[in-house]
């Protein structure tokens, strides 16, 4: 690995981090707060790619699990990691590398519509899934009334989809992080992220 991919990882996983520094807003029926650090996540995937995007998501949860206070509200260890929010930190990984992967198969037509959708379906969806059927495991909970508290989140995550998205897009006009090869007949061989 490039020492310039550890350090955009390294990045992104602070500025992951440095999301964690706004405060929750905790809802009354739910024990997972709202939280910025979604933002991060769909930042990581769209600009850095699918596997630079996951690595980075993957070097924060292992701060996190050896108690780098990186979490909203300061927290951290595993305690927070197996906690009521773990399926929704655990997935972050899986949704950088989502977004990144549909951003890269994609990344010569990139519109705003298009990151937009890619941070929806890797930044909300395979988010709740994963975040939705842990809790209701692991609070002994029926999945659709858990999955309806969800839908809280809904407003600001669909808020965050779309900065996430224009960022995107005017970085990646400015300074692409994401560069793909092509072969001598002009065809794509291999993404670069």
């Amino acid at each position: 690995m490039k020492l310039q991919d550890m350090m955009y990882i390294a990045l992104f996983a602070a500025i992951v981090g440095v999301l964690g520094f706004f405060p929750p807003i905790p809802l009354p029926f739910s024990p997972v707060p709202i939280t910025a650090q979604t933002l991060g996540v769909m930042l990581a995937g769209g600009m850095l790619g699918a596997r630079r995007g996951a690595l980075s998501l993957l070097l924060f949860i292992a701060l996190v699990a050896i108690g780098t206070p990186l979490l909203t509200g300061g927290r951290g260890g595993l305690g927070a990691l197996i906690g009521p929010g773990g399926g929704y930190i655990m997935s972050w990984p899986l949704a950088a590398g989502a977004i990144g992967y549909l951003a890269e198969k994609s990344w010569q037509t990139l519109k705003l519509w298009k990151i937009f959708l890619f941070n929806f379906i890797g930044g909300i969806v395979l988010v709740y899934a994963c975040g939705v059927t842990y809790l209701s495991f692991i609070g002994n909970l029926p999945w659709v009334p858990t999955a309806l508290s969800a839908l809280a989140f809904l407003p600001g995550d669909l808020a965050k989809t779309f900065v996430a998205g224009y960022i995107t897009l005017k970085i990646s006009k400015v300074y692409p992080l994401i560069k793909i090869q092509k072969s001598r007949t002009g065809k794509q061989i291999r993404r670069v992220s």
